[in-house]
């Protein structure tokens, strides 16, 4: 399969929320190691809100984004509200329009999030951020597209790079947020945006 319909997107979402839903505790642990530990409850507040308000009804994948996002950005609280609002409403911008999402599209979409998040919070690859965690799966998906691969080697190659990228933070100092008062003693751990971006990428990688 070298594309997915933008009429097709519902799954995906739902299968996102089912993934942030099913590790909200987790989150939360994470976060409480080095941060305030609020990030697994207001991602799953949001994803919650989402999926009570849009469960029954119809969508595409840039409808959904959107709606998610506007969720995220207008009614969660903390850091995570507008970052994950950004990403979500970044990649609906991208998708509107399209009748078909090719692994390039993806890239695109994922890209300009990259790039409207960058400039939100200033954040690089090594902040120990869920950059750290973005950055090399749209990597991964511009190599993707570049060599023709077709949609789900594109997605487990994404899933597997988000997860290097997750997996990096733990040896990082924070550069952000509460967790960067604690200077050498953030390291250690993962960060939980990078976590969470890891949780949202992986079911909807699912092949």
């Amino acid at each position: 399969m070298k594309a997915f319909h933008n009429k097709d997107g519902k799954p995906v979402l739902m299968r996102m929320v089912s993934g942030i839903k099913e590790n909200k505790d987790y989150l939360g642990e994470i976060d409480g190691l080095i941060g305030d530990g609020d990030h697994g409850m207001n991602m799953n507040k949001g994803f919650s809100l989402f999926q009570q308000r849009f469960e029954k009804e119809t969508f595409d994948l840039s409808e959904g984004l959107r709606e998610l996002g506007m969720i995220l950005l207008n009614e969660i609280g903390g850091s995570m509200g507008p970052i994950y609002g950004t990403v979500f409403m970044a990649m609906a911008d991208e998708a509107d329009g399209k009748d078909e999402i090719t692994v390039s599209d993806l890239y695109q979409m994922l890209d300009q999030a990259k790039k409207e998040l960058e400039e939100l919070v200033g954040a690089r690859t090594g902040d120990k951020t869920l950059m750290d965690t973005l950055t090399p799966a749209v990597a991964a998906l511009e190599k993707a597209g570049q060599e023709g691969a077709d949609m789900q080697t594109a997605l487990v190659q994404m899933k597997k790079a988000a997860e290097s990228g997750r997996d990096s933070t733990k040896d990082m100092i924070a550069k952000f947020g509460r967790a960067s008062r604690l200077g050498e003693r953030s390291r250690g751990v993962l960060d939980a945006g990078a976590v969470s971006g890891y949780k949202t990428v992986s079911p909807s990688a699912a092949p």
